[in-house]
């Protein structure tokens, strides 16, 4: 920020240097205005600046090159053949996949097992309403014996015991 005032002037007959001076910095009282009122004009021109929302401008209604149809690339016949030929074969794969006896067994065991589990869960939730005495597994009006012999059997089917 501080301001130089090139002067041209005449080497001094005895000059130390050989090389003459040119230009000297502004002296600190002359730029010291200066430099205190460029700052707030600087600091006032950010914030006017930054404070203001962005705007794209021309390109903002733009969807992009993305949504445009490129160009139609050329087709190579034996490309669309081989291409043809492993879609057969992949599906054929496929085909011979799902109908293997390992992924049947396994769909089956995964089958049961969530029934197994849908069951456990159940009785743990019943199991619970009949402690408290809520919900549908509720005690209430049973007797004391009734009552103990429905929880020991729910609380073997859960495994709690």
């Amino acid at each position: 920020m501080l301001g130089l005032r090139c002067l041209v002037a005449a080497p001094p007959a005895a000059a130390a240097s050989p090389l003459p001076k040119r230009c000297s910095a502004a002296t600190p009282q002359a730029t010291a205005g200066r430099v205190s009122l460029a700052i707030p004009a600087a600091v006032s021109l950010s914030l006017v600046l930054w404070s203001s929302p962005v705007n794209a401008g021309i390109l903002s209604g733009f969807s992009g090159l993305e949504s445009r149809p490129g160009p139609d690339v050329p087709r190579l016949e034996f490309l669309e053949k081989w291409n043809a030929e492993n879609q057969k074969k992949y599906t054929e794969f496929d085909n011979r996949f799902k109908k293997s006896k390992v992924l049947q067994d396994l769909l089956e065991k995964s089958r049961q097992n969530k029934e197994k589990n849908e069951r456990l869960i159940q009785d743990k939730y019943c199991l619970r309403g009949a402690e408290w005495g809520v919900g549908d597994c509720s005690t209430e009006g049973m007797s004391d014996q009734d009552r103990e012999d429905f929880i020991a059997e729910l609380k073997k089917r859960t495994g709690a015991e």
